[in-house]
């Protein structure tokens, strides 16, 4: 380490998730006297629900930005390939790098952290993924990880005593032992879980994911974000359905609802879902939807249904026979 640290404030830039290894890694460097802010990066599949939670909790300014256009286009082709499922997590940590960085020179920062810690994921927080991140990224140099420094290269921040090596952790592997013991010492009490937040590493998620970009070829915003929610049917490469499965999944359909585009069903009689179809539609898909709609109502098979659909303001009733269970189990995405 370089013995003649300056005087001047030193301003870090962090990557922040709001799990647990990215507090520890903002809190080791602000021990340090630097001013550390966080920026979390937004996107139909993770949202910084959890930074904001974090931040309010230590009080350290958060940055919120919205990566979605970006996003999409990294994932038509991520050089990195896909994990298990869609998720590009090597590609994606590059990106959020390349961003972040972008910022820091923008606002001043002298460097970047973020909260990786060394052999934790086995695909995007190898020795070889960090660096790889790290030269891809565009700002090699100006990385650091705070919670892992002292099992990796000396950094420039440390060279030129903006940090202080000595100072920083030295934890590799998946237990957590140690950052448990540490949010204890600096008081951290609220944590979520490490399940990693990622809607792309959710197995029928991803597969919703494909059936939108590969089959209905699309990447709109408002259909990625209905992704999350409900029973999902295709029935046919332009028209798909969506079928509420609780109060919030119908709340949330009903949030993205379009109302010049999209038709809404429900029950006229029952209770029952929430139900859009989406894209081009004829008859026999609004025929198909309303029977599919019947079937998650207490309605019993082979009785009629009177379905309420709602088309551009206008409601009309359509009369179905309830279908029997399972009925149109294979068009479920």
């Amino acid at each position: 380490m370089n013995q003649n640290k300056t005087t001047r404030q030193i301003k870090a830039l962090g990557l922040c998730s709001g799990g647990l290894d990215s507090i520890l890694s903002a809190l080791v460097l602000k021990k340090q006297g630097i001013d550390v802010t966080w920026i979390s990066f937004e996107t139909p599949f993770f949202s910084s629900e959890s930074a904001q939670k974090a931040s309010d909790q230590t009080g350290i300014n958060l940055i919120i930005q919205d990566i979605t256009k970006e996003y999409m286009e990294m994932m038509k082709a991520p050089r990195g390939g896909f994990g298990k499922n869609m998720n590009p997590c090597v590609d994606c940590h590059t990106m959020m790098f390349a961003l972040a960085g972008t910022r820091m020179r923008e606002e001043g920062f002298d460097f970047l952290f973020s909260g990786e810690v060394l052999g934790q994921r086995p695909k995007s927080q190898t020795k070889n993924a960090m660096r790889s991140v790290e030269k891809n990224c565009g700002f090699d140099g100006d990385l650091l990880r705070p919670l892992s420094a002292r099992c990796l290269p000396e950094t420039r921040m440390e060279q030129e005593g903006l940090v202080d090596r000595e100072r920083l952790m030295d934890i590799t592997g998946r237990s957590r032992k140690v950052q448990i013991q540490m949010a204890r010492e600096f008081g951290i009490k609220e944590y979520p879980a490490p399940a990693g937040g990622c809607l792309l590493t959710d197995k029928v998620f991803s597969n919703r994911l494909r059936d939108l970009l590969y089959v209905q070829k699309t990447d709109e915003t408002r259909l990625l974000h209905l992704l999350k929610f409900g029973r999902h049917f295709r029935l046919d490469n332009d028209c798909k359905l969506i079928v509420g499965r609780s109060k919030n999944d119908n709340e949330q359909i009903l949030a993205w609802y379009d109302k010049t585009q999209d038709i809404r069903l429900r029950h006229a009689e029952m209770a029952g879902p929430d139900v859009i179809l989406l894209g081009n539609f004829f008859d026999a898909h609004i025929k198909t939807a309303a029977q599919i709609t019947a079937s998650y109502t207490k309605s019993k098979p082979g009785e009629t249904a009177v379905i309420k659909v709602i088309k551009k303001g206008k409601e009309t009733l359509l009369k179905v026979l309830t279908p029997q269970p399972g009925v149109f189990e294979y068009l479920m995405i």
